[in-house]
């Protein structure tokens, strides 16, 4: 079983109430990779610098993430985030985006990229991703992020890379940008009336819904006392989602549902240190013992309420 991942690494410098740090491993590409390499073999697709050290190459190394189609241009410089948060937690204000290499990625996938069973679309131009897709059509299942800007600025090219996906995963807010609903239930079926199989809409702290065609199902987000760094949380997640779905023989509702508290579980332990940090150190009992708890958080027992008879 394999994943494919195409998207952005990057160096990300961070600012919160619990810290602060100059120069870190980041990107969406990096964050999904980790996640997913807990289940499954990943091949990451993306591009860096000259700049991109031994250091950051050990994280890829270290969880057997094959890196063959991670581009390097030796004179050029890796994109770079800062951003800073307060103590909402959910709202990062940017401070300065450098897209250096990143601003002419031209996704390059060998043969063994492209017969991946499952492939993912971080968030990149929209026509992009449909080149992707269009060149992994013996895909199984195929899911994608975007953003904001890319709904306000190229809607209509977004649309048309929709339609070719399985599923999306995206936050409540783009949700009802994308389909000008406030309620997401009725975004949700707006989207999965352009073709898709599965929606599945992040809700920060709230958790995260699974839609498909015949049903719902909604996980909560783990509760943790201290929440050191968000950045890279949807993009864990997505991981945790699409390497659980990968290491399955067959990709059903039932699937879908664990794969979302694989997805949730993998977010959980992304917030607890800033960047890559708590997910390069995880292990296995680690995030079996998280699952065993969300399964306990989230269980109750099937009986009925009956009222009580009362005497005449």
């Amino acid at each position: 079983m394999s994943l494919t991942v195409v998207g952005s690494v990057a160096f990300d410098a961070l600012e919160s109430p619990f810290g602060k740090r100059d120069k870190i491993l980041g990107g969406a590409a990096t964050h999904f990779s980790l996640s997913a390499s807990f289940f499954t073999k990943v091949n990451a697709v993306g591009v860096v610098g000259g700049d991109f050290g031994d250091e950051e190459w050990a994280v890829f190394k270290r969880h057997a993430i094959n890196t063959d189609d991670i581009e390097i241009v030796p004179d050029g410089k890796t994109f770079f985030w800062s951003g800073r948060y307060d103590y909402d937690m959910n709202t990062a204000h940017t401070l300065d985006t450098q897209l250096n290499v990143f601003e002419t990625f031209n996704p390059k996938l060998s043969d063994n990229s492209k017969s991946s069973r499952l492939l993912f679309l971080a968030n990149i131009l929209p026509m992009l991703q449909k080149q992707v897709r269009e060149q992994c059509m013996n895909a199984e299942f195929v899911a994608m992020d975007t953003m904001n800007f890319w709904i306000s600025s190229m809607k209509d090219e977004l649309i048309e890379t929709i339609k070719v996906v399985d599923c999306i995963i995206i936050n409540d807010a783009e949700a009802r940008q994308l389909t000008d609903e406030p309620n997401i239930h009725k975004a949700a079926k707006k989207i999965m009336d352009f073709g898709l199989k599965a929606v599945v809409i992040k809700r920060g702290e709230y958790g995260a819904t699974l839609f498909t065609k015949d049903n719902y199902f909604s996980t909560p987000a783990y509760p943790l006392e201290s929440v050191f760094d968000p950045t890279g949380a949807g993009d864990t997640f997505a991981g945790g989602f699409m390497g659980y779905l990968a290491s399955q023989k067959e990709i059903d509702d039932d699937t879908m549902r664990r794969a979302m508290v694989y997805g949730s579980v993998m977010a959980s332990f992304n917030v607890e240190k800033f960047g890559t940090e708590r997910v390069d150190a995880l292990d296995y009992p680690e995030i079996n013992q998280r699952f065993r708890d969300f399964k306990r958080m989230t269980h109750f027992d099937d009986i009925p309420f009956e009222r009580a008879s009362t005497a005449e």
